[in-house]
Formats: C-alpha cells, structure tokens, sequence
C-alpha cells in the first residue's frame, strides 16, 4: 500500500539550503581573476566539465609533478578577523612551492572550497586571493568546484583545498641524489609563519590576550600572522636554469628539522647555525609567550625559513647573488657533513 502525501507545496533546491544563482553569480565574479591567469596551453578552462590542457612544447621528455594541499587552522583566524583576501595566496603556495622542490614548473591549479551557505563576495574574496597566488607562480587557474553544503559548516566557515600540476624536464628532475658533503644550505627568508603551526599560534595567541589591531613592529599583529606564504617559482625555476640545484626543501609541517631530510640522501647531515639569520619577530614573540623549546620551533615552525636550497660550495655566491637579484632575502644557514652514529639527519647548532 502507498501512502499519498497531504502537503502539496513544492519544495526547491534553496529551500533545502543550496542557492544555485548564488554560485552562478560567483563564476561570474571570478572569471576575471582567472582570465588574469591564463597560459597559451590553455585550451578550456572555467565553466565545462573538465579543463583542458596542452603540454609546453619546450619540454623535451616531460613529466608531470603535482601536489595537493589546504591552509590548516589558519582558516580560524581569518574567519575570527573575517579577513579573507590572502588565504587564497596561502592555498597556491602551499601547492606550487611543493612541486617546485623538484625542479617543476607549475602550469595550472585547481581549487576546491565548500561551505554551508555560500556568501558570494566572501568566496570572491577568497578565489581573488587564489588568482593573485597562480599569478605570482606563473601557473593557471583552471577550474574548480564550489560546494555549498548546508549543516555540514558553521555559518561563517568554509574549508579550502587545492591542487597544482607543473612540469620537469626528466632528466632535470631534482631528487637530492648528488647532494655531498661540503655541500651549502641556503635558505630563503619566508614572509612569516606561512600556513603551518597555526593549532599551537592559535593557542599562544588566546593565552596571550593580544589584541589583533595593536602595534608589533611596525604593523598591526593581525596581518603579521596573516601575512600570506611566499612564493619562491618564478626566482628559483630562474636558478635552476642558471646553475645546477641539488636539492630543495619546502619548510612546511614539520619545520626546519623534519623537512630537509626528506631530500637528504642516507648518511648525511644538514647541520643548520641557528645564528646565521636572525628569527623574525613573530616567532621570537611565539617562542616567549609559550616558553617554546628551541627543538620544539625548529620542528614545528619554519623560523624565519621558507625555502632550503642545497648547491655545491663553489656554486653557493653566484646563487646568492642571483636570488638576491631575484628579490629574495638569502642566507647560508649550514652545510652539508656526514651524519654521525645516533645523530639526526638535519641538527640545528
């Protein structure tokens, strides 16, 4: 037996929560952004089913590289400061600078964001900030998908995730394989925390009590610990082409400590003068608000290092020169040794 239905009113899609003219009025918003993006190979991107790609002809033997990411906890800080122009930055950067360390260029990006109840300028914002970060790698911004889920987030709140693919030359691909002893480690200077750390920087700043707007040298906090990662493409896929690059390392998760030997091979040791740069403000401040183990900001946070990159002695001056004409801050942090018996492979002294 069926039973038939006594309520005759119709019920729509934005009754249940999802506005469908809302994502239509978002696609139309960002085009812009990412036409802004656009490389030759490009054959259709926003608005189909699937993006369509050429592969550059200048590679001689390609293969493809690609890295997938998010932003962390950040994302709590910029929905308390409904700051949300600079996240987008974060999502590509955290992507583009991954595939980087192998010697990839990146050619185009993708990003996903889902949200409960979709506020088109606060997502304008948010894929504004994504096009500005495919702009600074030189990558495109292809596609995507916007998810509004209704009681699956708070109001408010979103999550983003991304993914970029790039392109090296096979036998250019850098693996850390070469890398020796008497080798250079120079890092690149990061523009702040980045994206990782934020569960503990969230935790420092609410025992803290600071407020967001005051002074801290010179700027106000709130964009200190918003500052979004920095983008090494455009500067180190110019020095690789300019001199041989043994290894990079991207100082993500796991900070100076966890991240460079991942490129190290076996029975070597980075040993990192923790006085060769200066750490930053920001983590001067973190390390003093929590009573931080040194060990414990060398495994967690990049301090003040974004970018490990690992060049023979001889080649070490000329790569700093080229960096700094690049734009980037530079120092020679450590070298590489071999690895005594019990001892870590990367130590900071």
């Amino acid at each position: 037996m069926t039973t038939t239905p006594t309520n005759t009113t119709s019920i729509s899609y934005r009754d249940a929560g999802v506005d469908m003219e809302a994502g239509d009025a978002l696609v139309e918003q960002i085009k812009p952004y990412a036409k802004r993006t656009m490389r030759p190979e490009v054959l259709a991107g926003i608005g189909g089913f699937g993006s369509l790609f050429e592969m550059p002809k200048k590679f001689k033997n390609p293969v493809l590289v690609s890295g997938t990411d998010g932003v962390g906890t950040k994302l709590k800080l910029a929905f308390e400061l409904n700051k949300h122009d600079t996240v987008g930055i974060d999502l590509v950067a955290m992507s583009v600078n991954d595939i980087l360390v192998q010697g990839a260029e990146p050619l185009f990006f993708l990003d996903y964001f889902a949200c409960g109840k979709l506020e088109v300028g606060t997502a304008a914002q948010v894929i504004k900030g994504i096009a500005e970060g495919c702009e600074q790698s030189g990558c495109a911004l292809v596609g995507g998908e916007t998810a509004e889920m209704p009681g699956m987030y708070p109001a408010g709140e979103y999550d983003l995730a991304g993914f970029a693919v790039g392109c090296a030359d096979k036998e250019n691909i850098i693996n850390g394989t070469t890398i020796a002893e008497g080798d250079v480690v120079l890092g690149l200077a990061s523009s702040g925390a980045h994206s990782n750390g934020y569960s503990l920087i969230r935790k420092l700043i609410e025992k803290s009590g600071i407020d967001f707007e005051s002074d801290f040298h010179g700027r106000k906090f709130k964009d200190v610990v918003m500052a979004p990662t920095r983008i090494y493409v455009k500067p180190l896929l110019q020095l690789i082409a300019t001199l041989p690059v043994k290894g990079m390392a991207h100082i993500t998760g796991g900070g100076i400590t966890e991240n460079i030997p991942r490129v190290l091979p076996a029975g070597l040791t980075a040993e990192i003068q923790k006085d060769s740069w200066a750490m930053p403000p920001l983590f001067a401040w973190l390390q003093a608000q929590g009573n931080v183990a040194d060990l414990e900001m060398y495994k967690t946070f990049n301090c003040g290092i974004g970018m490990a990159v690992i060049v023979a002695e001889e080649h070490a001056a000329v790569a700093i020169d080229l960096l700094h004409e690049a734009g980037e801050t530079v120092f020679h942090i450590g070298n590489i040794r071999a690895q005594q018996a019990g001892e870590a492979p990367t130590i900071v002294v």
